[in-house]
């Protein structure tokens, strides 16, 4: 049968035992930074050493988190982080940041990368790059259907969410969160503004009115588990380092049981009711099997509203009647879905007033009116008391193990224990003839399988032993604890050579200039900016690109999370995703790369890239010593820009989620400041611009050999002109 690998987030110890006891194959954590879940209590340095041992222990793989964007400041600490994972054995280490992916790959040969879905992994360009600089495993966009995964036909593990939170854009390519509010969820501190209520207009039009028009629903992808056992995904990831451990418990068992049955788990309904009672925004099955826009919004609500019980019937000061469409018992939490007051249920009550601990499905109950509800409101069940009292104990998970056994008389008693991958034996005493009292097989057997409280189970026995031989029981339990002891130890043991190489940088010839740029949408700010004298404008559109690509100053901007960028690359072009870009062409690489430190500006000039605008997440400061720090450590000054003025792509979002007409201009999202949020449709994603146009540069602090972008969007001639003047 072909092998998967169940793969559970664990956001701290507790989560780890519930991942470990519940058939996880492989856990995903963190230490106290670059975790990308700052707010998560994660993992100590001494945790995680724990942790890791705990896990080989029991044949389950830990891999770390370590993706956020790293800044110049905190290479040090980063790399002085890995090297400590590295030779603490960790399996992997998750990853974000190109420039460190590629580091480390270098540094560290014998160390396992994975590249995060925050890398931006939506085509088949940028898994085919990482395959071939020596990346294991990519975790592949949210995005990308099982169709297109399918068709990915590089020989690296593909690793996929099959369940959990999703985010509405694609990782990595969201920064509302920092432009808004000074969180980037590229440095793990995501505010979650995707889940806030939002206005949609259309010029002064009202199209849509407070409702959380960017709040996705769960991906649950449990009914169509089958045709994932069939593809080529290896490793099934549930998303939740912020879930509770009994969440992790439950997700947990649930797909260990839809694995095993090979995706034909009997009670799935039953497990979903449940499911839905511990965290539940409605559920989709997601892109992966191309869900409409219906099916994975929520829009009514961003949070847990749980399992639909009942309908209350009856309302007054001291009591609620509700009729029950599933069972309720005292200690369950409930919510009443129209008012969204909710209360635990101390006092439960049936039909005829008593006191009970349990009311059927089908049968009416009565709560103690103590939030003040007054109207006939849906119930919905958000915890179940007895399911969480189940999950709280924990299920015994065992390793399988081989005792072979050689008793001979005259020889030294012989016993080894095997798990499969390690075999270990020790040596007892000399042999004897019984005169009284012999020895039997069955009784060796029952010695050497009582593994108590140990990791282990005895699974099968091989006993070659003469007849009337004489053995103490005490030498036999003391060379089953020896063994007990060395097998633990041996499991538990660094698997790999922590080999730590020097890294060279070759010297690259990188053309520099510092030439002002602009980006434009239409013709007007085009024929504009080319009288201006810009050395370099990116145009959005590829018809007027091609109209004007006579003029070598005009660049094409490219299209974001494209599923195929090398084929659809011109010779002039702003590139907003990774690939190799070898070949003749001027490739300016976008924030969109997220350059935040020296080595990844470093491996994207060795890619091809000629120019490379730095994170709109960077300060000033940290730009200036951007340049400095390139030039001490590579000997060669770094040809970059920075966006001095316009607006900053926020989110990227597939498909057209908010039903705009193509390329019309006039769409705006307001939040609950008034704060009004440019989006529009481009044929293939919905693009959400910031709504500030202020750089957060200090421009006339900024180190003179850095080039100034400015982003135009719906800036005519005359402001164009203005702008072009003071900056």
């Amino acid at each position: 049968m072909k092998k998967h690998e169940l793969l559970v987030p664990v956001g701290n110890m507790e989560c780890l035992y519930q991942a470990i006891a519940n058939g996880a194959d492989a856990v995903y954590g963190a230490c106290q930074c670059f975790g990308a879940r700052k707010f998560a209590k994660n993992f100590t340095n001494e945790e995680i050493v724990d942790a890791i041992r705990l896990c080989h222990l029991y044949g389950v793989k830990f891999y770390v988190t370590m993706n956020t964007l790293v800044k110049d400041s905190e290479v040090a600490a980063f790399l002085e982080q890995v090297e400590f994972l590295y030779k603490n054995g960790v399996d992997a280490i998750i990853m974000q940041d190109f420039g460190m992916i590629s580091y480390v790959l270098n540094r560290y040969p014998n160390l396992e990368v994975h590249a995060s879905t925050q890398l931006n992994n939506s085509s088949y360009d940028i898994v085919k790059l990482l395959y071939e600089k020596g990346v294991k495993r990519v975790v592949l966009s949210r995005e990308l259907s099982l169709e297109e995964i399918e068709k990915i036909d590089v020989p690296i593990e593909k690793e996929v969410f099959i369940h959990g939170a999703l985010c509405i854009s694609y990782s990595g390519c969201c920064l509302m969160s920092s432009m808004i509010g000074g969180r980037s969820g590229n440095r793990g501190e995501c505010a979650g503004s995707c889940r806030l209520p939002y206005q949609l207009y259309h010029g002064d039009k009202l199209l849509s009115d407070s409702k959380y028009l960017l709040s996705t629903k769960e991906l649950n992808t449990s009914y169509r588990f089958r045709e994932l056992l069939d593809s080529s995904i290896y490793s099934f990831k549930i998303e939740g380092r912020m879930k509770s451990p009994e969440y992790v418990g439950f997700i947990t068992r649930m797909y260990r049981r839809l694995i095993d049955s090979n995706g034909n788990s009997f009670a799935l309904d039953l497990e979903n009711d449940q499911l839905k009672t511990i965290f539940n925004r409605e559920f989709t099955i997601g892109h992966l099997f191309q869900c409409s826009t219906s099916e994975l919004m929520n829009t009514s609500s961003p949070n847990h509203i749980g399992l639909v019980i009942g309908k209350v019937i009856s309302c007054n000061n001291k009591k609620i009647g509700i009729r029950l469409e599933k069972a309720l018992h005292q200690g369950d939490g409930i919510r009443f879905l129209e008012s969204g007051k909710g209360l635990i249920v101390n006092y439960l009550y049936n039909s005829k007033g008593l006191l009970v601990s349990e009311v059927s499905k089908g049968d009416v109950c009565y709560i103690d009116n103590k939030i003040g509800l007054t109207d006939c409101e849906t119930v919905s069940k958000t915890s179940d008391s007895l399911l969480m009292e189940e999950l709280r104990e924990l299920p015994d998970r065992k390793v399988p193990v081989t005792f072979s056994v050689n008793a001979h008389i005259g020889q030294a008693f012989t016993v080894s224990i095997s798990d499969g991958v390690h075999t270990i034996a020790e040596q007892g005493s000399i042999v004897e003839k019984s005169i009284t009292s012999p020895v039997s097989e069955e009784k060796i057997r029952t010695q050497l399988g009582k593994l108590g409280k140990s990791p282990f189970v005895s699974q099968e026995f091989d006993i070659d032993m003469d007849d009337d031989i004489f053995i103490s029981l005490r030498e036999i339990n003391e060379i089953r604890r020896l063994l007990v002891d060395r097998l633990t130890s041996a499991r538990m043991k660094v698997s790999y050579d922590p080999v730590i190489r020097e890294v060279e940088f070759s010297q690259l010839s990188i053309p520099f200039d510092n030439s002002k740029s602009c980006s434009v949408f239409s013709e007007e700010q085009l024929k504009t900016c080319l009288q201006l004298g810009y050395q370099r404008i990116y145009v959005n559109d590829y018809s007027l690109f091609q109209k004007y690509q006579s003029h070598s100053c005009v660049y094409y901007s490219m299209s974001r999370c494209l599923y195929s960028l090398h084929s659809a690359l011109p010779s002039r072009a702003l590139v907003k995703d990774l690939c190799s870009f070898s070949g003749d062409g001027y490739f300016v690489g976008d924030y969109s790369l997220n350059v935040s430190n020296i080595y990844t500006a470093y491996y994207l000039y060795q890619l091809g890239i000629s120019k490379i605008c730095l994170s709109a997440e960077l300060s000033t400061a940290e730009v200036n010593d951007f340049i400095s720090l390139f030039y001490q450590k590579f000997h060669f000054y770094p040809n970059i820009e920075v966006l001095g003025y316009g607006a900053v792509i926020v989110m990227v979002i597939k498909d057209n989620i908010l039903n705009l007409k193509k390329d019309d201009y006039s769409y705006y999202l307001k939040d609950l400041h008034q704060r009004l949020f440019p989006v529009y449709f481009d044929g293939i994603h919905t693009i959400i611009l910031n709504y500030s146009v202020q750089s957060k540069l200090d421009l006339s602090s900024l180190d003179k050999r850095v080039s100034v972008r400015n982003q135009f969007y719906q800036e005519d001639s005359e402001v164009i002109s203005e702008i072009t003047k003071n900056t």
